[in-house]
């Protein structure tokens, strides 16, 4: 029997994002792969109250790319849910940078949890402007061993693509070495690009845009181990 799940699409969709177009096909491939029938619906940010985020209704949360959102308070509420209720949840891009942001005020108890784009004058902004514009970029990636992005991809490394010019301020690294927000993939530089939150089902953030491969017709490694994830 084909498993039903839904997966929630927190973001404000707009088919000029090229990862707006990617994400539907690479759930469609996926599912396909793994013998599930998965609906996504979006979720736009400014239809989630953040004192109350209707969300409990789907098997997953995906944050999708695209920020700034236009309720960027009802984006970290829908990922907080996940993250406290153990729902399988992946952020990717702005995903990424936001469920970095949730965990940080969060589990770090963090005053200064500033967005340099929503934020400009930030001081010492936890997402900060990258070094090197990563916009319509891609690049090797490294994964941690043991991680859930090694098990995914099922290797260490992995080309993947960019649309993004923020990422974590590097002082904020060592803040992702004892958990429970860990790093468990790295660009050749070094800097963060994936991380994961110990003792959840699967909570996954990647600065990088792995939906894409859906585009050439290619199931997206991660997000099959989402849906996955999804289905136990």
């Amino acid at each position: 029997m084909i498993v039903a799940l839904t997966v929630g699409l927190i973001g404000d969709r707009n088919t000029d994002h090229v990862a707006h177009r990617a994400i539907p096909e690479a759930i469609a491939l996926a599912a396909a792969a793994l013998g599930l029938d998965v609906t996504p619906r979006w979720v736009g940010t400014e239809t989630i109250d953040p004192e109350r985020p209707d969300v409990a209704d789907f098997d997953g949360l995906w944050c999708v790319p695209g920020s700034p959102y236009r309720n960027t308070a009802g984006a970290l509420a829908a990922i907080g849910s996940a993250r406290r209720n153990g729902v399988p949840f992946l952020g990717t891009c702005g995903g990424f940078q936001h469920a970095v942001l949730e965990c940080a005020a969060s589990l770090w108890s963090l005053e200064n949890v500033a967005h340099a784009e929503l934020d400009p004058t930030a001081s010492d902004a936890l997402i900060a402007p990258l070094k090197c514009s990563l916009v319509e970029v891609s690049g090797v990636i490294h994964f941690a061993p043991g991680s859930r992005l090694a098990a995914a991809y099922g290797k260490l490394s992995a080309e993947e693509e960019y649309h993004c010019a923020y990422g974590l301020n590097p002082k904020y690294r060592p803040r992702l070495e004892d958990g429970p927000l860990r790093a468990t993939a790295w660009d050749a530089a070094g800097d963060v690009r994936g991380v994961e939150l110990d003792g959840h089902p699967f909570f996954v953030g990647t600065l990088f845009q792995g939906e894409r491969a859906a585009l050439r017709r290619e199931v997206p490694p991660l997000v099959a181990s989402f849906l996955a994830a999804m289905r136990s």
